[in-house]
């Protein structure tokens, strides 16, 4: 263990004999570290989580914002979420005993493949209750998150330039064709959402392969409804996608349009996953982004029209071309 590492298990005793006097702590295990958090375990049971964001003002708003979303999704999801035991607000700090199950990234690519549907079918009903929530509701509570298409691309290229080399040979023209084409429609009616629904923040009861909690609000704002159907194609493909759209209630958005935002927001996010699971040597996060690029980025055309169609069969097209010099253009 490092000495940062250590520095930060002292934190966790501390935080937690502070609040929870009476309360004894037998173990301290690191958990995880994902974009925004680092998570530790205490006797098993209670997740102690810190914030990465290195502004102190920010660091307390983020966690006091989202102690109170978790507060009010309580009352919406049709799924459980955490429920707080304490926050220290200035220390980046959430606890809360831990939900069932375990993290759906933790399992195996054949069973994500095997039991993904049903568990995108459940997905998809708890976007339904969420973008079902009136924004007037929430107007005090969270902030809008719903910046254009084309930043959403200039980020993904950014990203992209970082991690080309990781990226097979076979699936990186296609990649270069995406960046360089037009984004699909920007027009949408914003909702409420988590906002940052991958599969590292689904529990599943790797059993009975039924959906035990979502985790991690700390990302919830009123966006673009595809985003979070986008981040479940990004990580359980087509078929999985195509089940939670069946199982999703609105009569606002239009599917179609809908699905190809999604497949954009797919595309665009799988390069800060990957980045972020080679910088942090995480190897999930990189075996997860390679092997989404079979569906995202398929070396054999057509390749970029069909993804919307995929996981919806009414989804719109859109103009795309080949970019043969694409990392010389860039330059």
């Amino acid at each position: 263990m490092t000495s940062r590492s250590r520095d930060r298990v002292a934190d966790v005793r501390s935080v937690v004999v502070t609040h929870m006097v009476d309360y004894q702590i037998d173990s301290v295990v690191p958990l995880c570290e994902g974009l925004d958090n680092l998570a530790y375990e205490v006797n098993g049971e209670l997740i102690v989580r810190f914030s990465k964001e290195p502004d102190l003002a920010r660091r307390t708003a983020l966690v006091g914002h989202e102690a109170r979303v978790l507060a009010a999704v309580a009352e919406i999801s049709p799924l459980p979420v955490p429920e707080p035991t304490f926050a220290v607000a200035e220390q980046g700090c959430l606890a809360y005993y831990k939900l069932p199950g375990a993290p759906l990234l933790d399992m195996s690519r054949h069973q994500r493949s095997a039991h993904g549907t049903s568990i995108a079918a459940a997905l998809g009903e708890l976007l339904t209750a969420l973008h079902a929530v009136p924004i007037a509701r929430l107007v005090d509570l969270v902030d809008a998150d719903h910046q254009p298409l084309a930043e959403w691309r200039h980020e993904a290229t950014e990203n992209y330039v970082t991690v080309a080399g990781q990226v097979p040979a076979a699936h990186r023209r296609p990649v270069e064709a995406f960046l360089d084409a037009s984004p699909p429609h920007d027009g949408c009616t914003p909702r409420f959402s988590h906002n940052d629904l991958g599969i590292e923040h689904v529990l599943i009861d790797p059993v009975a392969w039924t959906v035990t909690g979502i985790i991690d609000w700390g990302d919830a704002a009123v966006v673009d409804p595809a985003y979070d159907f986008g981040l479940l194609y990004r990580d359980l493909g087509p078929a999985a996608t195509r089940a939670a759209i069946s199982s999703y209630r609105t009569d606002v958005n239009d599917l179609a349009a809908l699905s190809e935002r999604a497949v954009f927001y797919a595309r665009c996010s799988v390069f800060e996953d990957l980045a972020h699971g080679i910088e942090t040597e995480q190897g999930k996060y990189v075996d997860k982004s390679l092997a989404a690029m079979e569906w995202l980025f398929p070396p054999q055309p057509p390749h970029l029209d069909r993804a919307a169609k995929d996981i919806n069969p009414r989804a719109g097209t859109s103009a795309h071309h080949a970019a043969d010099k694409w990392a010389t253009s860039k330059a």
